[in-house]
């Protein structure tokens, strides 16, 4: 996900508010606030301390379906979502699954819409192009010279482990998956997925999920490394960003998901869960920090979660539209279990 470090970025909600002089930058802000203290309402959790004036979230009663899972019901999902603005509207790039045994993540879509809410896809790409067993989140990047990026997690058939590879193309609908590249291969100790791309003063940074492969049962713990490029092609690692923490919400694994820069402060959104049972049910936490390897989680329990079922609410997105607007997109949990890929105008 390409940003911007210069517009604002950020979630928002909550039913209550109290204003009060803000203490993160404004990256995190609303556009018609200084900021916010958040307090408890039935879509989220936002803990007893932790969270600073101005840290905004999702609030999902505020949000409508962008795009519906292929089939109702636990195991069927739309989602993964990433973002990026194009001369012609929003393109979504997405993950369509089944459940195992059906196909898992089958397919990787494109879409375009000019409102953000209504899309319509210009390419589907499926998991037998891509060689794999099975598609995650995907990364949807434009650069500084106005080409595009798909980086595209894929599962090794018959393994635990992940790899991203990288398309690229002059525009979202030519993206051709012969011309694919391995760019992240992982190893046997390691799986990588998911990641999380951001273009900064020169240099191409990323987060991604990283999965340990000694212990097949343990291979759904993660963790998330941070890697350099000088192109977006050829990453080095720089280091371990954030880590589970033991006897909390989110000590089985932490996936960042998003992340926002201004000035030397970092506001990382992140997926997490306690348990292997809570594999694919993962909920909302922030961390910040002044150093891309240095993120520290914020409070005691999840900050957003879906009000349905298993409260999953992971993978958010946020795209700044300009003159202060931006768009949240989250796959979410609904009532029977399906995931919806869900979006918030802000």
């Amino acid at each position: 996900m390409l940003r911007s470090v210069t517009g604002p970025h950020g979630a928002c909600g909550m039913t209550r508010e109290v204003w009060t002089q803000h203490t993160l930058p404004r990256c995190c802000l609303p556009s018609h606030a200084r900021s916010r203290i958040y307090v408890y309402d039935s879509y989220m959790l936002t803990g007893e301390s932790g969270l600073p004036a101005g840290v905004l979230l999702p609030e999902p009663r505020r949000s409508v379906v962008a795009i519906e899972p292929p089939h109702r019901g636990a195991g069927y999902w739309a989602g993964a979502p990433s973002a990026a603005l194009g001369d012609d509207g929003i393109y979504l790039a997405y993950r369509m699954r089944r459940p195992v045994g059906h196909g898992r993540g089958y397919a990787l879509a494109i879409a375009r819409s000019a409102d953000g809410e209504h899309f319509e896809t210009v390419l589907s790409i499926g998991r037998e192009l891509m060689h794999t067993e099975s598609l995650e989140r995907p990364s949807l990047v434009r650069t500084p010279e106005g080409t595009w990026r798909l980086y595209v997690s894929c599962a090794t058939p018959g393994t635990k482990h992940w790899r991203v590879e990288l398309i690229e193309a002059a525009h979202p609908a030519e993206f051709d998956a012969r011309r694919s590249q391995v760019v992240l291969p992982g190893d046997t100790k390691t799986a990588v997925k998911d990641p999380v791309i951001v273009h900064r003063d020169g240099i191409w940074q990323l987060w991604a999920s990283c999965h340990p492969l000694a212990d097949p049962d343990e291979a759904d713990q993660m963790a998330t490394d941070y890697a350099t490029s000088h192109d977006g092609r050829a990453w080095t690692w720089q280091g371990t960003a954030l880590n589970g923490r033991p006897g909390l919400w989110d000590s089985r694994g932490t996936r960042v998901s998003t992340v926002c820069y201004l000035g030397e402060t970092i506001v990382a959104y992140y997926d997490g869960r306690a348990s292997a049972a809570e594999n694919y049910e993962e909920r909302t936490g922030v961390a910040t920090g002044t150093e891309p390897t240095g993120l520290s989680a914020l409070g005691s329990v999840p900050f957003a979660q879906s009000p349905h079922a298993t409260g999953g609410l992971r993978y958010l997105d946020i795209l700044p539209l300009g003159g202060g607007r931006r768009r949240l997109y989250y796959e979410m949990t609904g009532t029977d279990g399906a995931h919806e890929l869900r979006t918030e105008l802000r």
